[in-house]
C-alpha cells in the first residue's frame, strides 16, 4: 500500500503527518489510555477516536475530562451502533410514536469469547466488553436512567476461571418511564446481538450484524391489527461511524457528537460494577459468618461430648 506512512514512534509520526490535520485512532485498552492521550496531546494531536468504554471508572473519567478541557481534545468513542441503520429505524419508531409510547427495551448480546479473554486481558469485567455498545443505544433511545439491578458471573472452562468475565446483566429505569434489560453472555455457544422494543401497540425486534463478514441487519415488526413484517437490509455501522466522525472533525468547530452519552454510560457502568462488588463482599461476609457459626457449633458439641464422657 503506497499511501500508508509507517512510523516507529508517536514522535516520528508527528514529524511525518501534521498533528492538527490528523485523526488518531487509539486501540489500547482503557487501563493505559490516559498516558497515551497525554503523549498525543503533548505532540499537538487534537482529533482522537478511542475504543469503548471511555473509562473504566469515575476516577479515570475525571482524569480524561481534565485533559480534554486543558488541551482542547476532541474525543470520540467508537460505539458504532449509534450509526447503525437499524438504530436509526428504531429511533424513528420511538420519535414518531406510530405504535404508541415506548414501554420497555431488552438487549441481548451473546458470543463465545473464551480464547481472547484468556490470551488478552484487556477488559477487567464483562461489563466493559459488549455492554457499552448496548448502553449507548438504549440511552439514545430512551434517555437518562438509574440502575435498578446488576450482576456478573465468572468465565470458567476445564482449564481456567476468569473472574467477572463470563456474563453481565444490567437493569435500568429511565427517567422517561421506560424499563431496560441488558444481558451479555460471553460464554454463549452462539453469537447474537438482538434488541427488542416493546411499544403500546407493537413489538419491534432487531438483529444487528454479528461479525465483520456480513453487514446485514434484520427488523421484525409485530403490530396490533397488522401482519408481521420482516425486513433485511445492509448495515455497515462501523464504516458509517468513521465517515460521520471524519466529517464532523472536518467542520470548525467540531461538535461534541455522542460524548455526553458516553460519559453517562461510564457513570452507569461504574455504579453497576460497584453494586456487583458490594454484593460479592456481602456474600463473602455471609459465608465467613456461616463458617464461624458452624465452627462454634462443632466446638460446643465437642465440649458437650467431653463432659458426658467424664460423667
Amino acid at each position: 500500500m503506497t499511501d500508508v506512512v509507517m512510523a516507529d514512534t508517536l514522535e516520528e509520526a508527528a514529524a511525518l503527518t501534521p498533528p492538527h490535520r490528523t485523526v488518531v485512532h487509539i486501540c489500547t485498552p482503557p487501563q493505559i489510555r490516559l498516558g497515551v492521550l497525554e503523549r498525543l496531546a503533548g505532540l499537538g494531536y487534537r482529533k482522537i477516536i478511542v475504543e469503548k468504554p471511555l473509562a473504566l471508572d469515575l476516577v479515570g473519567l475525571a482524569a480524561i475530562a481534565r485533559l480534554r478541557r486543558s488541551r482542547g481534545l476532541e474525543i470520540t468513542v467508537a460505539t458504532q451502533w449509534l450509526h447503525s441503520d437499524l438504530t436509526r429505524r428504531l429511533r424513528e419508531a420511538v420519535d414518531m410514536e406510530e405504535f404508541g409510547r415506548l414501554r420497555g427495551i431488552r438487549f441481548v448480546q451473546n458470543k463465545p469469547r473464551f480464547t481472547r479473554s484468556a490470551m488478552v486481558p484487556d477488559h477487567p469485567t464483562a461489563f466493559d466488553v459488549e455492554v457499552p455498545h448496548a448502553l449507548a443505544v438504549v440511552l439514545t433511545l430512551a434517555g437518562g436512567a438509574r440502575i435498578t439491578g446488576a450482576s456478573w458471573a465468572d468465565m470458567a472452562t476445564g482449564r481456567f476461571r476468569l473472574p467477572r468475565l463470563g456474563r453481565a446483566a444490567l437493569r435500568l429505569e429511565h427517567h422517561s418511564g421506560v424499563r431496560t434489560e441488558i444481558d451479555s453472555d460471553l460464554t454463549s455457544p452462539v453469537r447474537e446481538r438482538r434488541i427488542t422494543l416493546e411499544f403500546e401497540r407493537a413489538t419491534l425486534t432487531g438483529h444487528y450484524p454479528c461479525s465483520d463478514t456480513d453487514h446485514t441487519a434484520q427488523l421484525r415488526v409485530v403490530a396490533e391489527g397488522r401482519d408481521a413484517i420482516r425486513t433485511v437490509f445492509d448495515d455497515d455501522a462501523l464504516s458509517a461511524f468513521v465517515r460521520c466522525t471524519y466529517s464532523r472533525y472536518g467542520r470548525l468547530p467540531a461538535t461534541r457528537g455522542a460524548l455526553p452519552v458516553q460519559v453517562e454510560a461510564v457513570r452507569l457502568l461504574t455504579e453497576a460494577k460497584d453494586l456487583c462488588a458490594a454484593g460479592e463482599r456481602e456474600a463473602t461476609q455471609r459465608e465467613e459468618a456461616q463458617y464461624e457459626e458452624t465452627q462454634h457449633e462443632e466446638t460446643r458439641h465437642e465440649e458437650e461430648r467431653r463432659v458426658h464422657g467424664v460423667r
